[in-house]
Parts: structure tokens; C-alpha cells; sequence
């Protein structure tokens, strides 16, 4: 078998060097030595430059937000409460007319709305991928909010003012996007105008449940959610509370920490967890769903509930936000006041607010709820039914945003939120954001007004700030990256733009981003802690198309970025520390060079691809390669490669590649025949963008990424010796290859390294691509005991030789496996078809065999942004049949209809028709999501790669009643795993599978109940605001109702039964004291 394995690396190599071109490539770019520059990355300036530039962009952001701020709560102040406001006084854009005018259907249709509404002209803008007027501001009011209330038209009216400001802050700065206003009361004001994005059903955008508001309206919480299940809740109630606490979970970000348990006699958790847990999305997901599986039972007990919530709260031994403390309580009623809980845990600093939430339609006395609220700084709610859970799981912020307002100037500081998906389409962006406070007075002498008026927020997409990493000169496998204080990335080649849901935030932490170990949880800590650093290590990276592994060496540089919670890393293999910089100054030779992009040279000189990057301003990009080297031409004939409006680095590294890979054709490639050695085509990729195949005709089957950079074989030939194999790409359930044509191949390729001037640098891969069925038959006769001129010979009884892959393929299999475990080539016909599998689906007991042999290391990890198809709707507690269903002996009598029961089952059906299952909104499908069918997910993905053993290896299978003798050996040089093994006899050898496909979890990745046992590192904002001496704690909620119309509740209920379901006119509810 080593004769064979000595024979089959002795060919590869022979291949590649006539073909392959790596020694003419050197001489080369030795020869032209004089047209390039040798240029160094230093790793600590480079992070300081990037890092100073983001603190720059977004200082400039800063002040344009502090501008807004003073100027609305100037605004504010002079503005004059107008009690008798009428909808026609008020004139603005509403970004949503367009769309309810065109919906027969809309609210304001069905109402003959008088509100004047602009109708504006809009021009394309391509900085906010949409159409924008630049001289009105637009505004946006939740669906379930009634535009004609005197709060909102009084909130229309001074907010008017910010146009100008707005405007202005564009004047002076031009970079500017999204400027907005998200009020308190629901009002969204932002500039420039746009339409809102119409969604497919009914638009459940609500500004106070974005992450950016969230972030700036209070400082963090530690939140505990109980939930009445006695026997008394049960059916309407129980399902509103489920709702309820789903919302309520909706308001926390990822720097609050939560539990919510459930209550009767006793208190238990509804989930898995067992103390506080970070409000992230899986965290959150997990409660929801347990939710769903409350029952109600037994008696109601107000202290088990409470001393559990306690309790949580105390725990100082896990990680929690460490700020502002709360209890949350949803009941239908009950008559204890547990005072003796709140004078042990509460009493008299009341450090915990505790807020009480009425559930359901009842007669049970309020008060002792009420009680609760206002003796321990907390609010006191009703949700009597559906329509009233969205606002009032949200207004407790007001609450919690009084010690920022008390605070004053010294809660004015500016934060920058998480990475989440933009609602107008602007793509991944951050958040500045700013608090926005009431500084009127009730009267002469009277206290301050402790009300947040809102939050100011501006955007900075994140393709903003990549422009300002270095572009290109990082090399193939160098990156930038930024995370937060939580560890989520900001910037990362592997963090993906949302095309699920957008009201969740994107949290991909630093860890799941990359594959995790030791050493980057101590640069990620580091990170966190604000500190500088810089470290080399050996780590593992998974390639481009997510198939392979491979263990490599990077240099990680990182830097705090100041004013900010961000710290910006560079990562660098030591290949990539020196780069090429062309200095064509000659314009003789760039026209020379040009010349041979031109298609009509492709004949003789092979055909070039070109990669899509930015090379000049008015460049018109293209998906279409041939389209874009098209436009590029166009381009390149009006102007120079030295014009101002082009990148001349970009610009001439291209040509410069040009004319080096062209004199490759020439020396190494026109005068060979490629089909003595079976081969398709010869191909070179450069760091310069050009990927130039020979022959022409060979670009007709090149599937490769005309970007290098994003090309799998490109990256993963930089950061492995030898020559590295690359099968064509089969699923599993996917038709088998046909090998038709000759098209089929075998990519076979490996970095060119340079030594220049004492610097080690690879700007380039070369190439060949194998004919399968060719090499295939050559494959049999190197694994056999004859050369190329002898005869086979079958060896068997009479005869004395030994058995080889070619004359005993019947019994013996013979095959090349690559470093992932994917089939490269077999001796048996049948099997050439599924070449590029991996090796489980082809033989499963082999595949096995090697890996518990060591010859593969397998490597799980989860991917986080993965995008899944809905699954079915559970049947549990929430489902519609245990809603009351009326009699028709009800319907006849006129005292029902008045009922609450009446009022709550219409409610409950009315707003059935906007909540996805009647209770449970689905975010995408509401929101209007393109991608309404898929929901985000984890999927599981599994890669091998080459374990320890590196020598020749000999092993037997035991299958029980049979054996199975193989042998494997590491070809040398290449990625190549050579086996040659007994064919298998029995059945009872198939037992066992490894797997390799990506597979979707059932839960939310690893088990969420483990993970939170052993938390990552964090730090939550370094400012906290939940007290205030001079807070007044007075307005603590009172309840309030909705007492329907008989006349209206009656027209109501016949559309109902008549099958003409109206649309409803929901109603703000807000405090007393938001008149301002």
C-alpha cells in the first residue's frame, strides 16, 4: 500500500508542477519586481487608526442627537396643552396614509378620518436604500393607538417643531441617516419622510418596543415575573396572562436579567430556569413556550409568590443587571395584601417596585392590588382584555424612567445600543440614543415633572463603518471585528443580515461567531474589560461553504474604541502581514495589461473573471460577471486607472494581476496539452481580483466565486501546505453527479508563496481541475502492481501476487477521502457518482472505523442566524377551546349584551383578527416580513478534519460474527486520506452512521438550561438610575375601564354575526399626568 500511496503523490506532484505553475508564477513576480511595492500591516496602528475613525463618525452622530434633545424638550416645555385640539387642526405626514388609503378596510377610511394628511414627493436615496423627502419629517402611530386622542394630536403638534432640527442636523452633517423622535406615547417622528413599509397583515410596530428604545428609556432591570394559576384563572384569564407575559418579556433587552414563575399555595418556576437569566432571544423564547403550559389549579397565595420573587431577587451569587429591581403580578383578583412579605424583603427602603396587573373581566375587590403597587413604588394595571395587554405591559417604563428624569444633566449621556435590523430598511445598524425629558412644572414652587418624553435616536448603518476597515490589504483570511459589552459582535465577516423577524435584536456573540476555545474567551474578556492587547494563537476556523475545518495560526490585535462600549479587534494570519501594492506609473504598459481583459484575447489567453468590488464611483454593479467585467470596460474607457473618482489601490493591483497571470499562460500553460494528463482546465486566483481560467472554453463549467476572497478553495489553499483537493459539492439529497460531457472535475490547488526582501507573503492560488472519469481509471491503475505498459493480472489461487485496487476492485475497495470526509475518488464505478458526499453516506461502517481510529476529529458548533420553516402551532393551554362560548338563549337576551361577558368575548374575537391563534401575534407575519414563512433557528453543524494519526495505519472492524480488514495512510503534501479496505460482508457492519448535514435543534441549540448554569462574561452600562430622593411615588395607577356604548357594543356585535367583522378603534391609555 505505500508503493501505491508513494505512486499516487508522485503523479499529483508531477501534475502540478508542469501544470500548475507555482515556480513560473515566483519567477514572475520576480521579474516584474520593478511594478509592485512590498507594503507591511502593523497590526496595533492599524486598530488605533480604525478605532479612532469609528470614535470620530460617531462622535459626530453624538452631537447631532444632543442638538435634538435639548431642542425637543425646549419645545415641549413652551408648547401649550390644547384640551379642545381637533384633528384638522393638526398637518403632518403620516407615513402610513398611502397604504390604509389604499386598504378599503383601513381604520381611517372606515372612519372618514379628518386628520390633514401631506401628500409628498419622494426621490430614490441610495444611502437609505429607499425614497425619501429631505424637506418634511414623517410619522408613524401603532395601530392599536386612536390618531384623533387629545394626547396624540397635542404630541402632533409640538413635536412639529424637530423638522428644523432635524433639517439642520443634516445641513451640517450630509452623512447623517435616520434621525428619529419615539415618543412616550407611542408617536414615532422621523426624517427624512418616507413611506412605512406596508406590511402583508396588520402592523404591529409599536417604536416603545424597539431595541433602541428600550435601551434609552431606563436603565437595566432585574425582573421577576409571578403569575396567578390558582383554580379562579382559567379560561379568557388564563390565556390573557400567557399573552401578557409574552409582551411583557418583549420590553426587555439583553442588559436586563428575568425569571418568571407561576403561583397557587406554592411558587415555581415555569421553565428550567432557576434564578435570573439574561433577557436574550433564546432565553426569552424558552419562557414563552413554557408559558404556554401553565394549567390553572388550586387556591391563590399571594406570599409564595412574592417570597419566591424575593428571593430571586436577592440571590447576589449569579450574574444580574444590578440596577433597577421589580416583581411583576398578573392575578385576577384576590383580597390578601401580604404585608408581613413586604415589610421582611421591602421595608422601609423599598428597593423593589412591585406592579400589579388585573387580568380578566371580574368583580373581585382592586384594592388590595393597588395597595401592593403604591406601597412599594410600582404602578398598578387592568388588561381586562386583549386590546389592553400591548400598552399596558409597556407603561411601567415611565415609571422606571423617573430617577433618570430626577437625575437631569447627569443622565443625559448618550448610549449606543446592540446590532438589530432597521424597520426601514437601511439593513444592519446601531443606535445612538439619548433620553428625552419633561422639564415643565405643575405649577410655581411645584416639583419637577418626573416624565421621559421619549427617546432621541440616530442611526449608523453598519456598511458605514466597515468602510472605514482597511479594504483588501487584510488578504484573504484578515478581518476586522467589534463586539459590545455583551460579547455581540458589531462587526464580523460571519454575522449575517436578518431575513426573519426584525423586531429581535441581532445577538451573535463574539464566540458563536468564530469556533469557540481558551484563547478567545480570554480576548474576548479583555475586550470587554476595555483593555488593549495582542496575541498569537493556533485556533480552528470553518471554511466559506461551512464543509471543512482547518487548524491554523492568527495574530489577534484589539483596541477600546473611546466614547463608545465597542472594542475593535483585527485578526491577521502571519502570511498577510506584508502585502503588494502595484505602481504601474508607466500608462504604455496599463494599456498593454488592459488589453488582455478584453473578451477578445479570452481565446488564446484563457478567460479572466474579474472581482465585483468597487473600483470606481459610477461603476454599476452586477451579479453577472461577464455584465460586470462589461461595465468595467465601459467605465475604464472614459476614465484612468488614476482618476480621483476610482480606488487607484483597487484599480492598479487588478491590471497589474492581469498582465502577471497572462505571462503564466504564456510560460507555463498555451503550449502544454491538458488532455495528456486529463485535466479540464489550469487556473490562477490573485489577492488583486482576478481569476483567469485556461482554456476559454472551461469558463463555461467554472463555478467558483469570481471573488477570491469569498472563493472556498482560495481561502482554504492560504492556510494549508500542499495541494488541497476540493470535490464537487453533492447532497445527500440531491440526484447523484452526472458524468456527462466531461464536465465533472476536481478542484486541485495551492497558494503561491513569495520571498521577497527577507518577507513572507501568498497573493496568489494556482490550480488544475481533474477529469473525474479519467482520473477515476488512473486512480485504479496507480493503486495497482502494474505501470502504465503491463498487462493486468488477476491474482488468485494459481496465481502468486498481491491483490491491488484495479484487478480485485471486487473485492477490495480503494478510495481517496479528503480532510473534511468527503469522497474524492474509488476504485468502484458505481461510486463515482457520488463523489463530493460525504464518506458516511457512501460507507458508513469505514467512515466509523476511521474516526474512532483517530484519522478524523469531529468539531460541532451551532449557527445561530440559520432561518427555518415555521413549525405547527402547539395545542396547549392557549388554545381557542376553552374560550366561553355564548348560548343562543344568550344572544336573545338583551341583559347579556350589556354583560361583561358580552364585552370581553367581542374583544376577544375582534382582536382575534390581528393576533395570530387569537392570542399569540406571530412578529413576522404581522410585521409583514417578506420572509413571513421562515422564523429564525439554530441549526447544528457537525465538520470532520484530520485527527493525530499520520503515518500508515492498519485495523480491523469487528462486526460480530465477521471481520473487516482496512489499511489508511495520509498521502504527503496534500489533503488526501488514501483507504484500502476489504469489502464489507456482513449487514451488522452497517450499524452506526456519522453524521455531517446540518440538522435543525428542536430547542434553541445546546440545552438552554445548561448554558445559563455558566454564564459568559459581561458588562452591563456602567450607569444606573433607580432612585431618587425626590421622587414622588403618589401616581401609583388607580385602574381604569373602558365602559362600552350599548348602542355601538350592539351595531358591533350584529356586523359580528352578520359576518362583517369591523375594525377596531383602540384607545390610548395613558396617566393622568402625560398631559403636557
Amino acid at each position: 500500500m505505500q508503493h501505491w500511496a508513494r505512486r499516487l503523490e508522485q503523479e499529483i506532484d508531477g501534475v502540478m508542477r508542469i501544470f500548475g505553475g507555482v515556480q513560473q508564477l515566483r519567477e514572475i513576480y520576480k521579474d516584474n519586481r520593478n511594478l509592485f511595492e512590498v507594503q507591511e500591516n502593523e497590526p496595533q496602528k492599524l486598530v488605533e487608526k480604525v478605532a479612532g475613525d469609528i470614535e470620530s463618525l460617531l462622535d459626530r452622530k453624538v452631537q447631532a442627537l444632543k442638538r435634538l434633545a435639548d431642542a425637543a424638550e425646549n419645545f415641549q416645555k413652551a408648547h401649550r396643552w390644547q384640551d379642545n385640539i381637533k384633528e384638522e387642526d393638526i398637518l403632518y405626514y403620516d407615513a402610513k396614509a398611502d397604504a390604509e388609503l389604499d386598504d378599503p378596510e383601513s381604520e381611517d377610511v372606515e372612519r372618514g378620518s379628518k386628520v390633514s394628511t401631506l401628500r409628498l414627493d419622494f426621490v430614490e436615496d441610495s444611502n437609505f436604500k429607499n425614497k425619501v423627502n429631505y424637506s418634511y419629517t414623517a410619522v408613524q402611530i401603532p395601530t392599536d393607538i386612536y390618531k384623533g386622542s387629545t394626547v396624540i394630536l397635542n404630541e402632533l403638534n409640538w413635536t412639529e417643531a424637530l423638522e428644523n432640527v432635524f433639517i439642520e442636523n443634516r445641513r451640517q452633517d450630509p452623512t447623517l441617516l435616520w434621525q428619529v423622535f419615539g415618543s412616550a406615547t407611542g408617536v414615532t417622528r422621523y426624517y427624512p419622510a418616507t413611506p412605512w413599509r406596508a406590511p402583508k397583515k396588520i402592523d404591529l410596530y409599536d417604536v416603545r418596543r424597539r431595541p433602541w428604545y428600550i435601551q434609552g428609556a431606563s436603565s437595566p432591570k432585574d425582573m421577576v415575573i409571578i403569575v396567578d394559576v390558582s383554580g379562579s384563572v382559567s379560561g379568557l384569564t388564563l390565556k390573557l396572562m400567557k399573552t401578557s407575559v409574552c409582551e411583557m418579556l418583549d420590553t426587555l433587552s439583553d442588559d436586563d436579567y428575568v425569571n418568571v414563575a407561576s403561583f397557587n399555595e406554592k411558587a415555581q418556576p415555569v421553565s428550567c430556569f432557576t434564578h435570573l437569566v439574561q433577557a436574550n432571544v433564546r432565553n426569552k423564547k424558552v419562557f414563552k413556550e413554557a408559558v404556554q403550559g401553565m394549567v390553572a389549579k388550586g387556591t391563590t397565595g399571594y406570599k409564595a409568590g412574592f417570597e419566591y420573587a424575593f428571593d430571586q431577587l436577592q440571590n447576589s451569587n449569579i450574574t444580574r443587571a444590578n440596577c433597577n429591581k421589580m416583581i411583576m403580578m398578573f392575578t385576577d383578583g384576590g383580597e390578601d395584601r401580604v404585608q408581613d412579605v413586604f415589610e421582611k424583603y421591602n421595608w422601609p427602603n423599598r428597593t423593589v417596585r412591585v406592579f400589579t396587573f388585573s387580568v380578566g373581566q371580574h368583580n373581585y375587590d382592586v384594592t388590595p392590588l393597588q395597595w401592593m403597587a403604591c406601597a412599594n413604588k410600582g404602578y398598578y394595571f387592568e388588561i381586562p382584555s386583549i386590546g389592553a395587554i400591548r400598552i399596558n405591559t409597556q407603561e411601567y417604563l415611565d415609571v422606571l424612567g423617573r430617577p433618570m428624569v430626577l437625575a437631569g444633566k447627569e443622565a443625559k449621556q448618550v448610549q449606543w445600543t446592540n446590532v438589530y435590523e432597521d424597520a426601514l430598511g437601511l439593513g444592519l445598524v446601531v443606535t445612538g440614543t439619548l433620553p428625552v425629558f419633561n422639564l415643565t412644572q405643575d405649577g410655581p414652587g411645584e416639583k419637577k415633572n418626573q416624565l421621559i418624553l421619549g427617546v432621541m435616536g440616530i442611526d449608523v448603518a453598519l456598511n458605514d463603518i466597515k468602510r472605514l476597515t482597511p479594504n483588501y490589504t487584510l488578504g484573504a483570511n484578515g478581518y476586522v471585528f467589534a463586539i459590545d459589552l455583551n460579547g455581540y459582535v458589531l462587526l464580523h465577516p460571519n454575522l449575517k443580515s436578518q431575513t426573519t423577524n426584525f423586531r429581535e435584536p441581532v445577538t451573535l456573540d463574539f464566540l458563536d461567531a468564530e469556533l469557540e476555545d481558551e484563547n478567545k474567551e480570554e480576548i474576548r474578556r479583555s475586550m470587554i474589560d476595555g483593555n488593549k492587547g495582542h496575541k498569537q494563537i493556533r485556533t480552528l476556523v470553518k471554511s466559506l461553504d461551512e464543509r471543512y475545518v482547518d487548524e491554523v495560526v492568527r495574530n489577534y490585535t484589539w483596541v477600546p474604541i473611546r466614547s463608545t462600549n465597542y472594542s475593535l479587534g483585527l485578526v491577521l494570519p502571519p502570511y498577510s502581514t506584508f502585502y503588494l501594492q502595484a505602481n504601474l506609473s508607466d500608462q504604455i504598459l496599463q494599456v498593454k495589461y488592459f488589453e488582455f481583459l478584453l473578451p477578445s484575447s479570452f481565446e488564446s489567453e484563457g478567460h479572466v473573471f474579474i472581482a465585483p468590488r468597487e473600483y470606481c464611483k459610477d461603476l454599476n454593479a452586477s451579479d453577472n460577471n461577464t455584465e460586470f467585467l462589461k461595465n468595467f470596460i465601459e467605465l475604464m474607457e472614459k476614465v484612468t486607472p488614476d482618476s480621483k473618482q476610482c480606488n487607484n489601490f483597487l484599480l492598479h493591483n487588478l491590471i497589474l494581476d492581469t498582465g502577471i497571470t497572462q505571462q503564466l499562460v504564456e510560460r507555463a500553460w498555451r503550449d502544454q496539452d491538458l488532455n495528456t494528463y486529463s485535466l479540464l482546465a489550469v487556473f490562477a486566483a490573485t489577492d488583486g481580483g482576478i481569476t483567469r481560467v485556461f482554456p476559454n472554453k472551461a469558463a463555461e463549467d467554472w463555478t467558483e466565486n469570481p471573488e477570491p476572497f469569498n472563493a472556498s478553495f482560495y481561502r482554504r489553499s492560504l492556510d494549508n501546505h500542499g495541494y488541497v483537493f476540493k470535490p464537487p459539492h453533492q447532497d445527500a439529497l440531491l440526484r447523484p453527479l452526472e458524468l456527462e460531457n466531461d464536465t465533472v472535475g476536481i478542484l486541485v490547488s495551492t497558494a503561491v508563496e513569495l520571498s521577497l526582501g527577507g518577507h513572507t507573503l501568498r497573493p496568489a492560488v494556482v490550480g488544475v481541475k481533474l477529469d473525474l472519469e479519467a482520473w477515476a481509471e488512473k486512480f485504479k491503475v496507480l493503486a495497482s502492481n502494474r505501470t502504465h505498459q503491463d498487462q493486468p493480472q488477476k491474482c488468485g489461487a494459481n496465481n502468486h501476487c498481491e491483490m491491488d485496487c484495479e484487478v480485485n476492485n471486487e473485492d477490495l475497495l480503494c478510495v481517496l477521502i479528503d480532510d473534511g470526509g468527503f469522497l474524492v475518488l474509488s476504485n468502484q464505478n458505481h461510486q463515482w457518482d457520488q463523489v463530493g458526499r460525504f464518506f458516511s453516506e457512501v460507507d458508513a461502517n469505514l467512515m466509523l472505523a476511521l474516526y474512532n481510529n483517530s484519522f478524523y476529529t469531529r468539531k460541532e458548533s451551532y449557527d445561530y442566524q440559520a432561518a427555518c420553516a415555521p413549525q405547527p402551532p402547539g395545542n396547549l393551554g392557549a388554545a381557542p377551546r376553552g374560550v366561553f362560548v355564548p348560548t343562543i338563549a344568550d344572544f336573545l337576551n338583551l341583559a347579556w349584551w350589556t354583560s361583561a361577558a358580552a364585552w370581553s368575548l367581542f374583544q376577544q374575537l375582534l382582536y382575534g383578527l390581528i393576533y395570530h391563534s387569537w392570542f399569540q401575534a406571530d412578529p413576522a407575519e404581522a410585521e409583514g416580513s417578506p420572509e413571513a414563512r421562515e422564523s429564525s433557528c439554530v441549526m447544528k453543524q457537525t465538520q470532520y478534519y484530520f485527527g493525530s494519526v499520520n503515518a500508515s495505519y492498519n485495523a480491523i472492524i469487528d462486526c460480530g460474527n465477521c471481520s473487516r480488514l482496512f489499511h489508511a495512510q495520509r498521502l504527503t503534501n496534500t489533503n488526501l486520506l488514501f483507504v484500502v479496505a476489504e469489502k464489507p460482508l456482513c449487514s451488522q457492519c452497517e450499524a452506526g452512521r456519522l453524521l455531517q448535514k446540518e440538522t435543525h435543534c428542536p430547542a434553541d441549540g445546546p440545552e438552554q438550561c445548561e448554558l445559563v448554569q455558566r454564564p459568559r462574561y459581561r458588562r452591563g452600562p456602567h450607569i444606573c438610575f433607580d432612585y431618587n430622593a425626590t421622587e414622588d411615588t403618589s401616581d401609583c395607577g388607580r385602574g381604569a375601564s373602558f365602559p362600552p356604548s350599548l348602542g355601538v357594543l350592539v351595531s358591533l356585535q350584529l356586523l359580528l354575526l352578520l359576518g362583517l367583522p369591523p375594525r377596531p378603534q383602540p384607545q390610548v391609555h395613558a396617566h393622568a399626568s402625560r398631559r403636557v
